[in-house]
Parts: structure tokens; C-alpha cells; sequence
């Protein structure tokens, strides 16, 4: 039995895409164990078919937090008996190649994100020269790796000559109401981090201009108060909720219940660019439309699949057009949700998990 051992940097709960990885990993005879970190406010972890491992941390961000992180991540593995370590992004991945290197161990990467670029990063020039010298040190060294979407392979391939495969982020199936009859409700639903570049800001300023919408916004992050303060300059009280964390289940039956779903990004950094994120493969799972970013990977996609309206450029008018146009047009509303069926057929986690058992057969 083969063990490895996943590291993140985030508490473990709220993680569908490891969830599904280890617990996939886990039922196909490998000892999985999962290590991401304790936060004050952390709830008791799930119970999983695999073990997990939280890492307290007196910081919470920043770089003391990478720091102190990254050094009690090295200690924590460096006494660990396992046979692979698969590091999640860049800010887990120097430790685990660290001890990999010290160990002789076998090292696995893999890249929910094209982290270099991501917008928090390209913003601060300092901070992405020090993230860009990590990643050209390791990835050249790195032999089996694996990411979320094709955009994210060919930029790696072009910059690394490294091939990365691809295992997108799809949900399991699940039952899900009757997809033929549209919602009577409005209700806009945003699930994910809240992060900059997400287009929230953007669309708090959408719903404040409408009437007979609510947008509701689950999940945390890094401007949470910046977001409450804009609902509160705008007197969008009513119109805008913020439903914080909720586990996997019950955020799936929430999901079930919008009327559409927001996959919306910044043009800034080409992680964005070319993303295909969690959230878009959700919404046509719940069996709900979207609006999405006319972007490469999510514009091949609806070419195929017609889930979503794409929107050319991320701003308040942009998605208020969107938001109405879809409220008017029932029939177009209708066709959205009813591909969501083949959608959702031809895109699920026990299709993509053969190309995860695959690859970890090979290493």
C-alpha cells in the first residue's frame, strides 16, 4: 500500500477538489494523509476515509504565516514515513521538495493554481519576483505533475517544457431538482473565496442598480470587510447576503436552490485568463446557468456545452445586461438549464478520477 501525503494551506473542511482526491485515492488502496492548517476559528474537521492533519499557526496571513508554516510543514515531514508527497500550489511545494530531495522520495505537484499569475501576486512586483524564482528553481526539477485545466498545461509546457496533465475540478454526480422547470426566484448566488479579482465588487454594483434580485455570497477571505463596507455605501443591505462557510453537502443543496450562479474574473494575470474553476463546474451540477468570463477555457467549453452566458469584459453594466437579459429571455434561461444534463453527464468526478488513478499508478 503506497502512502502519500497531500499538503494545503487552508483547513481542510471547506476543500471539495482533496476531498475528492484523497477520498478517491484512499477507497482504491492507498493510505492517504492530508495536512493543511488549524485556525482559531476552525471547526472539528469531517470525518473522511483518510487521515488528516492540521498544523496550528500563531499567524494568519502574510508572510509570517508561509513562513511559520512552511517550516512546521518541513518538520512535520521530514519524521513521516511515506512514499510521495504532492504539494498543492507553490506555497506548500518547497518543504515537500525539501524533504523529498533530503529523503530520496518521490515529489508530485500539483497546480490548482497558476500561482505566479494569480492577480494578488502580479500586483505586488516584489513579492512575484520571489514566487517566480521558487517556481523556476523547482518546476524544472519536478517529474510528475498535474493541473486543473488545459490552458494551465500549455503555459507550463511552454515555460518549463514539462508536461502537466489535466484533472479538472468536476463534481460527483447527484440527484438535483427538476431541471426542466425554470426558478421562480432571483436569487444570484458567488461560492468560493472571497478573494480580489473575483468580480464581486462588480457585481454587488450590478444587484444595488436592480430591483427583484438578491445576490448571495458564500465563502470567506481576504476582503470579506472590504465587501460588507461596499454593501453598506451603497445601501445594498437587502440585496446582497453573505452566507460565510458552508460544508460541501449543504452548500451543494443551497447551490440547487439559485437561479443562476457568477464564474466572473479580472483580465489581470493569466491565471485568470486561463482558469476553470470549482464554481463553474458546480453550478451546472446544481442545475443552474451562469454567468461566466468570455475567457479561452470557458469559452471552448460553452461552445460545446451552452451552460452559461459569457460576458466580453468584467464590469457593473456588463453583468447587469447579463443578469436582465437572462431574466427576460425565459427560453434562453430554459435551454441554459437544460444543458446542464449533458453537461453534467459528460463532465463528473467518476470520468475524471480514472485520470487520477492513472497517474498515480505511474509514479
Amino acid at each position: 500500500m503506497k502512502s502519500l501525503v497531500f499538503t494545503v494551506t487552508n483547513d481542510l473542511n471547506y476543500d471539495q477538489r482533496m476531498a475528492r482526491i484523497c477520498g478517491t485515492l484512499a477507497s482504491n488502496g492507498y493510505k492517504v494523509t492530508l495536512i493543511g492548517r488549524k485556525r482559531r476559528n476552525s471547526p472539528p474537521l469531517l470525518p473522511r476515509e483518510y487521515n488528516q492533519k492540521r498544523l496550528p499557526c500563531f499567524f494568519d496571513k502574510g508572510k509570517l504565516f508561509y513562513l511559520e508554516y512552511n517550516f512546521k510543514l518541513f518538520w512535520f515531514l521530514i519524521f513521516r514515513s511515506f512514499y510521495a508527497v504532492c504539494a498543492i500550489d507553490l506555497d506548500t511545494i518547497l518543504p515537500a521538495f525539501l524533504v523529498c530531495k533530503l529523503r530520496g522520495k518521490v515529489l508530485v505537484y500539483d497546480a490548482h493554481e497558476y500561482f505566479t499569475e494569480m492577480e494578488e501576486i502580479v500586483r505586488r512586483p516584489a513579492i512575484k519576483a520571489a514566487w517566480s524564482a521558487l517556481e523556476r528553481f523547482i518546476l524544472p526539477r519536478i517529474k510528475h505533475a498535474y493541473t486543473i485545466s488545459d490552458g494551465y498545461a500549455r503555459l507550463y509546457m511552454e515555460t518549463y517544457d514539462r508536461v502537466f496533465e489535466v484533472i479538472r475540478n468536476v463534481p460527483r454526480t447527484s440527484s438535483i431538482p427538476n431541471i426542466e422547470t425554470p426558478s421562480t426566484n432571483r436569487i444570484i448566488q458567488y461560492q468560493g473565496a472571497l478573494n480580489i479579482g473575483r468580480g464581486l465588487e462588480e457585481a454587488i454594483q450590478a444587484v444595488s442598480e436592480l430591483d427583484g434580485f438578491t445576490l448571495r455570497i458564500f465563502g470567506d477571505g481576504p476582503i470579506s470587510e472590504t465587501l460588507n463596507e461596499l454593501v453598506q455605501e451603497l445601501k445594498a443591505e437587502e440585496k446582497v447576503e453573505f452566507m460565510g462557510l458552508f460544508s460541501p453537502a449543504d452548500l451543494r443543496e443551497k447551490t440547487q436552490q439559485a437561479w443562476i450562479g457568477l464564474c466572473l474574473f479580472s483580465d489581470t494575470g493569466l491565471h485568470h485568463q486561463y482558469s476553470l474553476g470549482n464554481r463553474f463546474f458546480d453550478y451546472f451540477h446544481a442545475g443552474i446557468p451562469q454567468i461566466s468570463m468570455d475567457f479561452p477555457e470557458y469559452k471552448a467549453f460553452n461552445l460545446k456545452y451552452g451552460v452559461a452566458t459569457l460576458i466580453p469584459e468584467l464590469n457593473k453594466d456588463t453583468i447587469k445586461s447579463a443578469i436582465l437579459e437572462l431574466d427576460v429571455n425565459t427560453q434562453m434561461y430554459k435551454q441554459l438549464k437544460m444543458n446542464c444534463a449533458k453537461a453534467r453527464e459528460d463532465n463528473c468526478w467518476e470520468k475524471e478520477s480514472v485520470k487520477l488513478l492513472s497517474f498515480y499508478s505511474k509514479i
